[in-house]
Formats: structure tokens, C-alpha cells, sequence
């Protein structure tokens, strides 16, 4: 894709993003179906950091996504009703569980790697579940909400509205993606993708690809423990779905519905995953069969996503 092609793009999907909560009740949508989209969209995009530009599958990103929400929801309740900090404890609690686990599985590869993922995430699946005096169990954790920004003797609230609150959740979005691309762009961005072409050959080449690859592992379970606590922020709730390993299943299947080799790739995926499921949830209760089709045809027909489908298209 041409520099221009791709510059217009982005102008395209900041326009977009910047006025959809006034255009999307237009096709039928609504403010909260627009922060949803944002939130699957970091926490697919944050998976894709590792996927895409490291090569290393994770089946248990939803561990940490359900670690910032979880995080969040408890600071609040039983801590301090401050949302700040409760994002911060939720960003904190996840990153530093991610900075454990992924040093001790980081010299696994392949299918053992992806499964000490999801063995690690069920223990967490299985703490909020059973744990019913502090988590909810079951039944979730609620019985709070998101509060207003406390500064001194003011009170600024932007969380009341769901148009302000997707403001909000656009802004950590945007500065989000702003590091992970700034990161790419990096020497150390270039020696993931090094890894990821051929990690015997980055040995070689003296890159400590060990090192690396926790590092890549860390950085994107940050950006999905903080979407972790913007969705338990948008519901005012949390509950352990959010740990289990099919969430992390939706993660990677926005990714390879985008695009795993395009940077917004998952971003286009995330919508297309948020959307489908909105509408045809509302129809009918076996929505994810459609959205297992969907996945497949896109797995058969077109395996680089729609992001590859338009990159070859601007090529003709």
C-alpha cells in the first residue's frame, strides 16, 4: 500500500472514530455499542502486538484483560471510589502477572506455549470463580460504578455520559496505539519482527530473543489489562467470562478477521466481530455459530484478513 493510500486511511478511520457517536445511531448502533468496539479493538490489537509482530500465540490474554477489570471493579468497591485509580491498580495487577507468568513459560514455543497460556489463565478463571466472598463468583462482581474524576475540592465528570465516556475510552485508545506503533517503528520493533521471520537466524544475529519476546509478552498484556478495565468501566461490571480462554479465542479471531500482519488489521476485525455479535445476538441465541462461520470462510478464502484483502485490491 502507497504512503498516500495509507495516510488517507488513517485520516479515514480518525474521522470516524472521532464522530461516531453521532453517526452510528444512523445505521442502527448506539454510544456504547461505539466504546465497545474501541475496547475489543486495544485488547485485539494488543494481542496482535505479540501475534502478529512476534509470531507467538497466546490463548490466555483474557487472564489479564479480566485482571484490569477485576482490578478496577475491587479498588473501587472495597478500596476507594476513585476510577483513576482504579484503572492504575487494574493496569498494575495485570502487567505484573504477565511479567511472572510470561518469565516462566517464555522458553516454550508454538502449541506449548499457547497452552501454558490458557493453563495460567484458567487458574485466574477459576480463583474468580469459586473466590464468591470478594469476586462474586458466578454471579459477578458488582455493586459499583464509575465515578467522577476527583481533583481536590472539584469534580469533573465525564463518566455519566456515555458520549463523554466514549470520549474517554478514545483518548486511551488513541494514546495506546500511538506507543504500540511508535514501538513497531523502534530497533527493538524491528527485531520482534525479526523473531517473528526466523527466530533461529535473530540468535544468530546476537538478538537476545528470549528477552524479547517477555518483553513483547509484558507490553501486550499492558494494553489489554487497561482494555480489560475500560470494559468493566463501560458495564460497571466484571465477571470471570472475562478470565475465560474462549475470550482470548474472540481476541485472536479479531485479529485473523482483520488482519494479523496489518497494525489496524485487528481494529477492523474487533468491529466487524462487535457488530455481527450485537446484531445477531438480538435474533437469535446461537449467534456464535454465525460468527464461527464467519471466521472460517475468512480463514479459507482470505487468510491475510480484510486488511490483505484491500492492501492486494490497491496493488491492481
Amino acid at each position: 500500500m502507497s504512503p498516500a493510500l495509507r495516510h488517507l486511511g488513517n485520516v479515514t478511520v480518525g474521522a470516524a472514530l472521532l464522530t461516531m457517536p453521532f453517526w452510528i445511531g444512523a445505521i442502527g448502533g448506539y454510544p456504547a455499542l461505539g466504546t465497545r468496539v474501541l475496547v475489543m479493538a486495544l485488547a485485539a490489537m494488543a494481542l496482535n502486538f505479540l501475534l502478529g509482530f512476534t509470531g507467538v500465540l497466546s490463548f490466555g490474554h483474557a487472564a489479564y484483560f479480566g485482571l484490569g477489570a477485576y482490578g478496577v471493579g475491587m479498588t473501587i468497591r472495597y478500596l476507594t471510589p476513585d476510577t483513576l485509580l482504579g484503572i492504575v491498580v487494574g493496569v498494575v495487577a495485570g502487567t505484573l502477572a504477565a511479567a511472572i507468568i510470561g518469565a516462566l513459560i517464555v522458553r516454550l514455543r508454538g502449541v506449548y506455549f499457547a497452552m501454558a497460556t490458557i493453563a495460567f489463565g484458567q487458574v485466574f478463571y477459576f480463583i474468580a470463580f469459586t473466590w464468591n466472598s470478594v469476586t462474586g463468583g458466578d454471579d459477578g462482581l458488582s455493586g459499583w460504578h464509575r465515578v467522577p474524576i476527583r481533583l481536590g475540592a472539584y469534580a469533573i465528570d465525564i463518566f455519566s455520559d456515555q458520549r463523554l465516556f466514549y470520549y474517554f475510552v478514545l483518548a486511551c485508545f488513541a494514546i495506546s496505539v500511538t506507543i504500540m506503533a511508535a514501538i513497531l517503528r523502534s530497533p527493538f520493533g524491528h527485531t520482534l519482527l525479526a523473531i517473528r521471520e526466523n527466530e533461529k537466524r535473530a540468535r544468530f544475529l546476537g538478538i537476545p530473543t528470549e528477552g524479547h519476546i517477555w518483553l513483547s509478552f509484558v507490553i501486550s498484556c499492558f494494553f489489554v489489562s487497561l482494555a480489560g478495565t475500560l470494559f468493566a468501566l463501560l458495564n460497571n461490571f466484571a465477571d470471570p467470562h472475562g478470565l475465560r480462554w474462549d475470550q482470548s479465542g474472540d481476541f485472536v479471531i479479531m485479529a485473523v478477521l482483520g488482519g494479523m500482519r496489518s497494525f489496524w488489521g485487528p481494529m477492523i476485525g474487533a468491529a466487524i466481530f462487535v457488530v455481527v455479535q450485537d446484531f445477531i445476538s438480538s435474533h437469535t441465541e446461537n449467534w456464535m455459530s454465525f460468527i464461527g462461520l464467519l471466521f472460517i470462510l475468512v480463514v479459507v478464502f482470505f487468510p491475510r484478513g480484510v486488511m490483505g484483502v484491500l492492501a492486494r485490491r490497491s496493488k491492481l
